[in-house]
């Protein structure tokens, strides 16, 4: 297989390349970036802005696009999560029509049906009529756009991966072992929610698997699936043994999960107004994905393209482990 993935330098993208190159396919990777360790590995990098650049003569010859590339996070400015999420995933599209690819995996988000409420067992949920921050606005509105653009010769699937971690992860483990050593976190909540969590090589193995089985026609196009890892665990004991793994002391302090709210309404509202960098130290958002369970039934991917994840969940937090122990 000829696989070009958007994106291949970040977290999960590596994570694809490394497993699609592990199988032995032909890959070519589009970034912003020049990635040496990208093409050590046997891949083809080619520097591009996936938002902006005509994409076609970079796609031509490829049997799938994996789209991976965004801009993530829970704050920023609008405007670039909509040039990023929603013009690149259009300009990813009219490449692969232009190009005659023939498959398109899309790495979508939970967050796009996220409403606030508790999520448990869901295999799906309509997109709620609002959104509290420009990610899941935007990867919904990108999301929608790839699920709609299947047809007899494109055919298209997205993957929403829950709460992806493990080593090298540059964005979730970082930010909250800085806050466990500052002694900033707080369970939110009566604190027994549980959530999915997925190991990045989990997710990883999703997009290859939903890529080798995806054809025009075939009965899962046209689709969106949670991806994450089969059980579900209950958030803060599940983060405490981890924090204890790496030498970080436990979360103990307890927020009330109005109080949250509030502190990250007004949050929001001062960074607004004074135009103040970085994130806020806490958003509407994620006061509520920190205070509600949400987890996920992945046995629709299990049906539909024998999602099977490679590693199980002690070794996944072994691993994880042993790679920020000496780095926190």
């Amino acid at each position: 297989m000829r696989a070009l993935v958007t994106g291949g330098g970040g977290f999960l993208g590596r994570a694809i390349v490394e497993a699609l190159v592990s199988e032995r396919h032909a890959v070519t990777v589009v970034g912003r970036q020049a990635y040496p360790e990208i093409v050590a590995l046997g891949a083809r990098c080619l520097q591009l802005d996936v938002s902006r650049a005509d994409l076609t003569a970079a796609f031509r010859g490829h049997d799938v696009v994996i789209h991976s590339a965004a801009k993530a996070g829970v704050w920023g400015d609008r405007a670039e999560y909509l040039q990023t999420n929603v013009e690149g995933t259009r300009n990813v599209v009219a490449a692969c029509r232009g190009a005659g690819v023939p498959r398109l995996v899309y790495t979508s988000s939970p967050s796009v049906v996220f409403d606030g409420h508790d999520h448990e067992s869901v295999t799906e949920r309509p997109y709620p009529d609002r959104y509290e921050a420009a990610y899941p606005e935007t990867k919904a509105a990108a999301e929608r756009q790839v699920l709609a653009a299947n047809d007899d010769s494109l055919a298209t699937v997205t993957l929403r991966p829950h709460l992806i971690y493990g080593p090298r992860d540059p964005h979730l483990l970082p930010r909250l072992f800085a806050r466990a050593r500052a002694g900033r976190l707080a369970i939110v909540g009566a604190g027994t929610n549980r959530v999915s969590v997925t190991y990045v090589d989990n997710a990883a193995a999703a997009h290859v698997q939903a890529a080798l089985h995806l054809e025009p026609g075939c009965a899962f196009s046209g689709r969106a699936f949670f991806v994450n890892d089969p059980v579900p665990v209950q958030l803060w004991p599940w983060l405490n043994a981890l924090l204890e793994r790496v030498g970080l002391p436990p979360v103990t302090r307890r927020v009330p999960a109005s109080l949250a709210r509030a502190a990250g309404a007004a949050a929001e509202g001062l960074w607004w107004l004074m135009r103040l960098g970085g994130e806020p130290p806490m958003t509407r958002f994620v006061a509520a994905q920190l205070a509600s369970s949400h987890w996920y039934d992945v046995t629709p991917a299990r049906e539909a393209f024998g999602y099977a994840p490679p590693v199980g969940p002690e070794d996944a937090v072994a691993r994880t482990a042993e790679y920020w122990s000496s780095r926190v």
